[in-house]
C-alpha cells in the first residue's frame, strides 16, 4: 500500500484509536448530589419556611444542604479524577510495510489493508490476519481469559463460527507477542477491533442505583408521608381544640421540622466518605460513594481466574524424572542429581528470555521463563553452561513440530537437548532415564509414561517432556535415539492469600464463582485447589452454557461454582442471571473480556496494576494492590459502614420521633407548645448531627465477617428496627414531658427551656444505646473517641445556646439555674440507664 492510499483510508475509517472514557463532568457530579427524596424534602421545607417568613430557619436548612452537597461532590470528584489518572490507552507505535519498505509509524495512522510486522515483546496495534508466522505466540489473557500464550498459525483454515479464543490465524489489538515473529494484514482498527467492540458493549450498560440509594429513597418517601400525616393530625387537633390559626400553623411547622432528620443526607455522605478513606488505606480505590455500602451487601463474588485468582505467571510445579514424581510447588527445588539432570536438559533446550531494566522477566515465553526460574533455584545458569557447551544450532518450536531443541558441542560430541509434546519426545527416544540409569524404552514403559502424562494433564497441568542424547550432527533430522528424561508440569498457581480469602468470604456467607476463558481441565484443577468445587458444586463450559435455556440456567446456577471457556457475553449473562435471582453481585476482573460484566454487576472490582484500561473504567472499585484478599477486606469495610448507617439512622429517628411524640402528647394533653420551630431545628442540625457523625466513625466490632449477608430486599426500616426506634423514642418523650409537667406553672419561656434542654441531653445520653446492640462495657464506651468528643461538643453548644445572649434570644431560651440543671440531667439520664439495663439482661 502506498502513502496516498493509506491517507485516503485513514480519512475514511478514522484513526486507529479506542474511544477513551468520557470523564464525568463536574457539573453532573454536583447535580447527582441532589438526587434523593430526602434532599427534595429538605428543599421543600426550606422553601415553606422562607415563604412563611422564617428566614433564619430556611437559611439553616440551606446550610445543611450545602454542607451535604459539598462533601459528596468533593469526595466523588476526587475519586473519579484519581481513576482517570490511572487510565492509559492504545499502542503508541507500529511497524508497517508501505511501498515495499519497513517503516515505524504512529499506530493511530494504521488502516485496514496495512501490512504490519510484529515480534516478541511488542503489543499488536490492530486486529490482523496472519500472512506468515514463525513460532508466533501471543498473550491474550486480557481479551479472552486464556492463561497460556496462544500459538498462532498463518496457514490455519478456520470456520466462520470459530470462537474468539480459538482463532489461531488472527492476532488482536492490545495483545502481546511473547514469542516469534509474523507479518499480518490489518482487518480492523480502532473501535471496530475486538477490544473496541467489547468497549462498545460496556457503553450500552446503564449504571444501576445501589441498594443504599434505593433504601435511602424509600426512607425519604416514608418521611414525606410522615410529615404530611403529622401536619394533618396537627390541623385536626387544632381545629378540635379551637386553637387560633397562627398557633396551629406554628405547631405544624415545628412538627414538620421535627419529622425530618435534616442531618441525614450529610451524615450518610460523610459515612460513605469515611468508608472510601478506610478502603483506600486497604488499597481499594472507590470511584462512586454509594458502592462502599453495596459491597457489604454482596451475596455472590464472581471472579475472573487469570491474574485475579491466580498469579498470572506460569510456574513449574511438578517434575517427573527417573521414576520419581516430585511436587515442586512453591517450595525450594531439591537439588538432588536427578532433579539437576532434568533441569539441565530443560535449560539447554530453552532460549534466553528478555529482561526488563530492573532485571525482572519481561514479555517472553512463560514456560521457558518458569524453567529458567526453577533452574536458578538449583544454581543452574544458562549463560555459564553455554560457555562450557558452545551452541551449534537450534530448532525453534512450531505448532507443526511441537518441540524445540538445541545442539551443543560437549568435548568431541554433539549433544542434543529437546523439550516438547510428550508423544513427539517419545517418538524420538529409544531409552528412558531410570534410577539405575538409561534403560531401553519398550512398549510397556511407553504405556506407563503416557499414563504419567495423562495423570498430570488431568490435574490441569501443562505438560512438556524432556529428552537428550548424542547425535550425529547438529540438524533436526538427527534427532533420534534420544534418552527420555522426564515430564515437567506447569500451572498458573493461585495467588498468595486467595484460598484463605475464599474461606473468609464463605464464612461470611458469600459464594465465590470462577469465570474463566481457560480450558475446562485447567479451570477444574484451580477450582479444586481453591476449594470451590466441593459439596456437589460443578463446573460448566461455554458450549454447555450456550445450550442452556434461561430457565435451566436459573435452576442449575446455585450448584455451579465455575465456568470455563466463556466469552464476555457469557459473563454478562451470568451476572444478570444471578441478579435476576435476587443476588447482589460483586464482579472481579482485569481483562477487557471482563468489562461488560464489571459494568453490569452491582459492584464491579478491577485490578489496578495489571488491569486493562477498559476494565478499570467499567469498574466501581479498583484494587490498587491487585490482591484478591483485598476484596475480603473491602467487604468487611462495607459491612461496617452499613452497620454504622443503621446506627445513626436509628439514633436520628429515635430522636426525631421523640420530638414528634412530645408535640403530639403535649397537644392532646393541652400543655403549652413544648418547643419552638427554631429550637427543633437547632436540635436536628446541631445537637443530633455531631453524635450521628460519631456513629458514622464507629469501629467494627470484629464479628461482621462471621454472619451471613443481609437479604437484598431487607429495608432499613424493618419491623424490629421500628419497634426499637419507637421504644427509645417513647422513653425520651416521657422524660421530656415529665420536665414540661414539672415546670408547667412557670413562665412559658422557662418551661420551654427546661423541656428543650431535657430533650437535648436525653438525646445525647441516648448515643450509648445507639452504639451497640449490647450493653457498653467500660472499654467499649471509650473505644470511639469521636463519640466522646461529640457529646462534649454538643454539651458546650447547648450551654452556649442557654447563656450567650444573642443566640439565646434567637432560640427563645432563658438561662437555667443550678437546681434546674439537676432536674434536666436526672430526667435526661433515665432513657439511657433503662436502655443499658435492658441490654444487660438480654
Amino acid at each position: 500500500m502506498d502513502q496516498a492510499e493509506a491517507r485516503r483510508r485513514l480519512d475514511e475509517v478514522g484513526a486507529n484509536r479506542l474511544k477513551p472514557p468520557q470523564p464525568v463532568p463536574a457539573l453532573r457530579i454536583l447535580a447527582d448530589q441532589f438526587k434523593s427524596v430526602v434532599v427534595y424534602l429538605l428543599i421543600a421545607a426550606a422553601g415553606i419556611s422562607f415563604v412563611l417568613g422564617d428566614r433564619i430557619e430556611a437559611a439553616a436548612i440551606a446550610v445543611v444542604l450545602g454542607i451535604n452537597t459539598l462533601i459528596g461532590f468533593a469526595t466523588e470528584l476526587r475519586a473519579r479524577r484519581a481513576m482517570e489518572g490511572l487510565l492509559q490507552f492504545d499502542v503508541s507505535h507500529a511497524t508497517v510495510i508501505r511501498e515495499g519498505q519497513l517503516a515505524a509509524v504512529d499506530a493511530t495512522t494504521i488502516v485496514p489493508g496495512d501490512l504490519i510486522r510484529i515480534d516478541i515483546g511488542r503489543r499488536v496495534p490492530a486486529d490482523a490476519r496472519l500472512i506468515e508466522s514463525a513460532d508466533l505466540r501471543t498473550d491474550e489473557a486480557a481479551l479472552t481469559g486464556e492463561s497460556l500464550p496462544v500459538s498462532k498459525d498463518a496457514a490455519a483454515q478456520l470456520e466462520k463460527t470459530t470462537g474468539l479464543a480459538d482463532r489461531i490465524n488472527i492476532v488482536y489489538k492490545g495483545t502481546t507477542v511473547v514469542a516469534g515473529t509474523a507479518t499480518a494484514v490489518v482487518i480492523q482498527t480502532g473501535s471496530s477491533t475486538e477490544i473496541g467492540r467489547i468497549g462498545a458493549l460496556v457503553g450500552t450498560i446503564e449504571e444501576k442505583r445501589t441498594p443504599l440509594e434505593r433504601r435511602l429513597d424509600e426512607l425519604g418517601r416514608r418521611l414525606v408521608w410522615l410529615a404530611l400525616g403529622v401536619a394533618a393530625l396537627v390541623a385536626i387537633l387544632g381545629a378540635l381544640q379551637g386553637a387560633p390559626l397562627g398557633l396551629v400553623v406554628e405547631m405544624g411547622i415545628a412538627l414538620a421540622v421535627a419529622a425530618v432528620p435534616e442531618s441525614l443526607p450529610a451524615v450518610a455522605t460523610i459515612a460513605l466518605a469515611v468508608g472510601v478513606h478506610r478502603m483506600a488505606r486497604r488499597h481499594a480505590l472507590v470511584r462512586r460513594l454509594a458502592v462502599v455500602e453495596t459491597l457489604g451487601s454482596a451475596t455472590v463474588v464472581c471472579t475472573d481466574k487469570t491474574r485475579t485468582l491466580t498469579s498470572g505467571r506460569m510456574t513449574l510445579v511438578r517434575l517427573w524424572t527417573a521414576g520419581r514424581d516430585i511436587d515442586i510447588g512453591a517450595a525450594p527445588v531439591s537439588a538432588d542429581s536427578a532433579v539437576i539432570a532434568a533441569l539441565d536438559v530443560a535449560v539447554m533446550a530453552s532460549r534466553s528470555q528478555p529482561r526488563s531494566s530492573d532485571g525482572e522477566a519481561a514479555h517472553g515465553d512463560p514456560v521457558e521463563l518458569a524453567l529458567l526460574a526453577a533452574a536458578e533455584g538449583v544454581r543452574l545458569d544458562r549463560a555459564h553452561l553455554l560457555s562450557q557447551r558452545p551452541l551449534l544450532s537450534m530448532v525453534p518450536f512450531s505448532s507443526d513440530r511441537k518441540f524445540s531443541a538445541s545442539f551443543h558441542r560437549i568435548g568431541d560430541a554433539v549433544v542434543a537437548f529437546a523439550k516438547g509434546a510428550p508423544r513427539r519426545m517419545l517418538e524420538m527416544s529409544t531409552s528412558v532415564l531410570t534410577e539405575t540409569g538409561p534403560q531401553p524404552l519398550d512398549e510397556e514403559r511407553r504405556r506407563m509414561l503416557m499414563g504419567v502424562n495423562d495423570a498430570m494433564a488431568r490435574d490441569g497441568l501443562r505438560v512438556l517432556s524432556l529428552a537428550s542424547g548424542r547425535v550425529a550432527r547438529a540438524e533436526e533430522s538427527a534427532l533420534e535415539r534420544l534418552t527420555f528424561v522426564g515430564f515437567t508440569g506447569f500451572a498458573d498457581p493461585p495467588a498468595p492469600g486467595v484460598k484463605e480469602a475464599i474461606v473468609t468470604l464463605r464464612a461470611a456467607g458469600l459464594r465465590t464463582v470462577m469465570l474463566t476463558g481457560d480450558q475446562r481441565a485447567t479451570a477444574e484443577a484451580v477450582g479444586r485447589e481453591l476449594g470451590l468445587l466441593t459439596g456437589g458444586h460443578t463446573i460448566v463450559d461455554g458450549r454447555e452454557l450456550d445450550a442452556m435455556s434461561d430457565s435451566e440456567l436459573e435452576t442449575r446456577l446455585p450448584q455451579i461454582a465455575a465456568f470455563s471457556r466463556i466469552t464476555p457475553e457469557h459473563k454478562l449473562r451470568l451476572v444478570e442471571a444471578l441478579q435476576a435471582q435476587g443476588e447482589v453481585v460483586a464482579m472481579l476482573g482485569d481483562g477487557v473480556n471482563d468489562a461488560p460484566a464489571l459494568r453490569s454487576a452491582d459492584v464491579g472490582v478491577a485490578m489496578g496494576t495489571r488491569g486493562t484500561d477498559v476494565a478499570k473504567e467499567a469498574a466501581a472499585i479498583v484494587l490498587q494492590d491487585d490482591r484478591f484478599e483485598t476484596i475480603s477486606a473491602a467487604v468487611e469495610e462495607g459491612r461496617v459502614i452499613f452497620d454504622n448507617i443503621r446506627k445513626f439512622v436509628f439514633y436520628l429517628f429515635s430522636c426525631n420521633v421523640a420530638e414528634v411524640l412530645v408535640f403530639l402528647v403535649a397537644a392532646i394533653a393541652g400543655l403549652p407548645i413544648p418547643l419552638l420551630p427554631l429550637q427543633v431545628l437547632w436540635l436536628n442540625i446541631v445537637t443530633d448531627t455531631f453524635p450521628a457523625l460519631a456513629l458514622a466513625l464507629e469501629p467494627g466490632d470484629g464479628t461482621v465477617m462471621n454472619r451471613p449477608p443481609r437479604g437484598p430486599a431487607e429495608t432499613l426500616l424493618s419491623r424490629q428496627f421500628l419497634t426499637s426506634v419507637f421504644f427509645y423514642a417513647l422513653l425520651i418523650t416521657v422524660s421530656t414531658l415529665a420536665a414540661l409537667i414539672l415546670y408547667q406553672e412557670r413562665p412559658v419561656p422557662q418551661t420551654r427551656t427546661i423541656a428543650f434542654m431535657t430533650l437535648a441531653f436525653a438525646q445525647l445520653f441516648h448515643l450509648g444505646n445507639a452504639r451497640s446492640d449490647r450493653a457498653l462495657t467500660g472499654g467499649e464506651a471509650l473505644s470511639n473517641p469521636y463519640a466522646l468528643a461529640a457529646i462534649a461538643l454538643s454539651i458546650v453548644l447547648q450551654l452556649i445556646a442557654a447563656y450567650v445572649t444573642p443566640l439565646a434570644r434567637i432560640l427563645g431560651v432563658v438561662p437555667p439555674e443550678v437546681r434546674d440543671w439537676l432536674v434536666i440531667v436526672a430526667l435526661a439520664a433515665v432513657p439511657a440507664l433503662i436502655g443499658q439495663a435492658i441490654k444487660r439482661r438480654t
